[in-house]
């Protein structure tokens, strides 16, 4: 049986004293490499470049990043992410673990996740933020390629400020999720579902209304300093449409 690939892709960010933000950690192996960018003013910016296919079934994909105090970080990727069923047997994991301290910044935006027909793939997203913290986490996920069935996809996000939980959802989508996955109460027929959080120690004192954004999208304020943005759409392109919309509308 063919084993499938273990690797870890690791981010550090810091105050480099001087008005801006260093990377003294930036190491990937195997499908995750990730590349410094031109920075933008006083915040560093990483790409996360495909090295290899995946994640395909048996895969097991880490990639961690760390932004220490009053450091600015925006991690995107090159292109979107495809999983597809491989010859190893059994799902594929693709673990991402985020830590942003006190007066850190975190952009997380990266492309689109796309779950092939035949795949297997269980996402695990942690967010862990001190006091102060500033989040913008994109997470986009599309059900299957043009005209194709999707394959089995789990995914859970959990965002914890100062240890106390912010945020932790889960939902499966696919063949073997639990009934009703593609009903009305969930997915509705649509094959894009993305969501958008947005953290910023502001929001405590004046917290954001909540309201509609379109037939298929709302924004819910947190209980605490955060906001969550979740929305359907057709297709990638509308659903990255409109949490643009509603990033730009945040200000």
């Amino acid at each position: 049986m063919t084993a499938g690939v273990r690797a870890t892709a690791r981010i550090e960010a810091r105050d480099d004293g001087r008005g801006g933000t260093s990377l003294p950690v930036l190491e990937g192996e195997g499908p995750l490499a990730p590349r410094r960018t031109r920075a933008h003013g006083a915040e560093a910016r990483v790409m996360l470049v495909g090295a290899m296919s995946g994640p395909l079934g048996g895969d097991h994909l880490t990639v961690e990043a760390r932004v220490g105090e009053r450091a600015l970080l925006h991690v995107g990727s090159a292109a979107a992410t495809i999983a597809l069923p491989g010859q190893a047997k059994g799902e594929a994991r693709y673990d991402v673990r985020l830590t942003v301290a006190a007066g850190g910044e975190l952009h997380w935006l990266p492309e689109q996740l796309i779950s092939a027909n035949g795949s297997e793939l269980s996402v695990s997203s942690r967010v862990e933020l001190a006091t102060g913290a500033r989040l913008v986490f994109r997470e986009e996920q599309v059900l299957g390629r043009a005209a194709e069935e999707p394959g089995r996809l789990t995914s859970r996000l959990t965002v914890r400020l100062a240890g106390r939980p912010l945020l932790d959802q889960e939902l499966s989508c696919g063949p073997g999720a639990p009934g009703g996955w593609d009903g009305p109460a969930v997915l509705a027929g649509h094959r894009a579902l993305g969501q958008l959080v947005v953290v910023r120690p502001e929001f405590e004192g004046k917290p954001v209304a909540p309201r509609l954004l379109g037939e298929y999208a709302a924004l819910t304020p947190l209980t605490g300093p955060g906001v969550l943005v979740t929305a359907l759409a057709p297709d990638g392109l509308r659903l990255r449409r409109t949490l643009d919309e509603a990033l730009n509308a945040l200000g």
